[in-house]
């Protein structure tokens, strides 16, 4: 993937990065900031196009997906509409779509439950926290049962405590859901504790150095982030990355 710098001379964000995605996986790409996570993202959901190669996806190429509505976004912050209550933002999909009231009800009820805010459906997101605010994200991101979720930093600006109940609550939710998950931190403990695979990316330009297999056991649980498999794993990662 080839960028024109502000001179207007080619920069490569990435290249040469070639990986496989099982269906159902929960993967994380970890990396340094200006190494091509997002912009692969990005490459995967159609909202960049390649100047090289291609994404398929289960036969098909990502702008097929998109229209599909194969892709469920959720973002460093939950960017929800202050004159929105909870389930009116979780609706605007849904809305889009021009689905009956009767069944944006039934699928927000689903989501609220699946997210832990059945209670908080009607009200505004400045009445919620932070990590409340990211719920519904997810839950808007959920609202038309995308089979792919993508997910770009979501818990970056959390503080620790709420971050590490939101892995948990990710993870409930992916093991209930069985969708593909691609989530990008710059964390690598949380790489580790959330995923299946964790895929090392490094800058100048943006390559895929390592494509890590986490072998912990599932279901994950809290006491796994500090035991010696855990931080032999997080180590190994760490000593992957290529000119940092």
């Amino acid at each position: 993937m080839t960028y024109l710098n502000a001179k207007g001379e080619p920069t490569e964000a990435l290249k040469n990065v070639s990986f496989n995605i099982d269906k159902g996986d929960f993967i994380s790409l970890v990396g340094p900031s200006g190494c091509g996570k997002s912009t692969m993202l990005r490459i995967i959901c159609d909202l960049l196009q390649p100047t090289q190669g291609e994404v398929i996806i289960s036969g098909y190429t990502p702008r097929e997906e998109r229209l599909s509505h194969s892709f469920g976004m959720v973002f460093q912050s939950a960017v929800l509409f202050d004159w929105r209550t909870v389930r009116k933002n979780i609706c605007l999909p849904l809305e889009l779509q021009k689905m009956s009231k009767k069944e944006q009800k039934k699928r927000s009820d689903e989501v609220l439950e699946l997210v832990g805010l059945t209670d908080y459906a009607d009200h505004y997101p400045y009445q919620l926290s932070g990590g409340m605010q990211q719920r519904v994200g997810i839950a808007r991101a959920l609202a038309l049962d995308p089979p792919i979720l993508l997910m770009d930093e979501p818990f970056s600006a959390l503080d620790e405590f709420t971050r590490e109940k939101l892995n948990d609550d990710i993870l409930k939710i992916w093991r209930q859901t069985h969708k593909t998950v691609i989530f990008i931190t710059h964390n690598i403990q949380e790489a580790v504790y959330l995923s299946d695979k964790v895929a090392v990316f490094s800058p100048h330009p943006g390559r895929l150095s390592a494509m890590v297999d986490i072998t912990l056991p599932r279901p994950r649980r809290k006491e796994m982030r500090y035991t010696p498999e855990c931080n032999a794993l997080v180590e190994h990662i760490r000593g992957c990355f290529e000119g940092v």
